[in-house]
């Protein structure tokens, strides 16, 4: 083994070890709140060095978290809210980013710099003035009432305008040459091409329509529409800072948002859309 080489795998050890390294210290986290889910009510969780690995192994927190609270019912609440805010906001947001991108029109870019521009303002900003309007429509404590305000958002628009700008020319004006209307460009056409870019926002959509805990607590007075981090939220109460069951409950309001990334991690790669285009 020559000296290069030698000095090549130390510098591929050294850099999967620290990889290693810094992976571990973000699943720590995690690990510990697993740990903790599965430790008995005798066991010290805030002992130091602190121990991931329980000494008793139980579900009974589990158990009694689901006993306690309906948590199926906020499940159900969830998963319904979330893919009610995928389904339309992909499709609002693929409607709004393709004329921006592929249409020439008075005032395009101004548009899309007005619509970009909306990322910097904080929602606490909009918060309010949302709510009145929420109250006025008469949504407030009603699943549409969550649903409302993440109808569309800017960052959805701009990636998929991204995406969109980056389908080659050669694509669209063959299926135009075929009869194909816009809108059905749009759908046969633009949106295969696309996909990637639309399953990295449906993943983003998801992870912040599951985790929003301020806007369904202004809006939602009935337990029975509460969402899973409104029932996370409510252990604290219900068990007195007891963290083995609000360990448990996180816990089982994080297992679908991994379910849903590892299920379409395999999608969010490079497509050939120019695979049909001979140069």
């Amino acid at each position: 083994m020559t000296r290069t080489t030698s000095k090549y795998l130390l510098q591929i050890l050294g850099m999967y070890g620290l990889l290693t390294a810094i992976s571990m210290g973000m699943l720590f986290p995690l690990l510990w709140l697993l740990g903790t889910s599965l430790k008995s009510s005798t066991e010290n969780i805030f002992q130091s060095p602190p121990q991931l690995l329980p000494a008793q192994p139980t579900i009974h927190n589990f158990i009694t978290v689901c006993q306690t609270l309906p948590f199926a019912q906020y499940l159900f609440n969830s998963t319904f809210v979330a893919i009610c805010v995928v389904g339309v906001n992909l499709i609002l947001s693929a409607l709004a980013a393709y004329p921006l991108a592929r249409l020439s029109f008075l005032g395009r870019d101004w548009i899309f710099v007005a619509i970009v521009s909306t990322i910097m303002i904080p929602f606490q900003i909009v918060m309010i003035p949302l709510y009145i309007l929420t109250v006025r429509l008469g949504l407030t404590n009603t699943y549409w009432g969550i649903i409302f305000p993440n109808l569309a958002n800017a960052f959805g628009i701009f990636l998929l305008r991204q995406a969109f700008m980056g389908v080659p020319k050669e694509m669209e004006e063959a299926a135009r040459m075929d009869g194909c209307s816009e809108l059905g460009l749009w759908w046969h056409i633009m949106l295969p091409a696309i996909r990637p870019a639309l399953v990295t926002l449906a993943i983003f959509v998801f992870i912040g329509s599951w985790c929003d805990f301020l806007w369904p607590l202004l809006v939602i007075q009935d337990e029975k529409l509460y969402t899973l981090p409104l029932g996370v939220s409510k252990l604290v109460g219900t068990f007195s800072l007891d963290w083995r069951l609000v360990a448990a409950g996180s816990l089982i309001s994080i297992v679908p948002v991994l379910i849903v990334f590892l299920a379409l991690q395999r999608y969010i790669v490079p497509t050939e859309t120019g695979s049909g285009v001979k140069g």
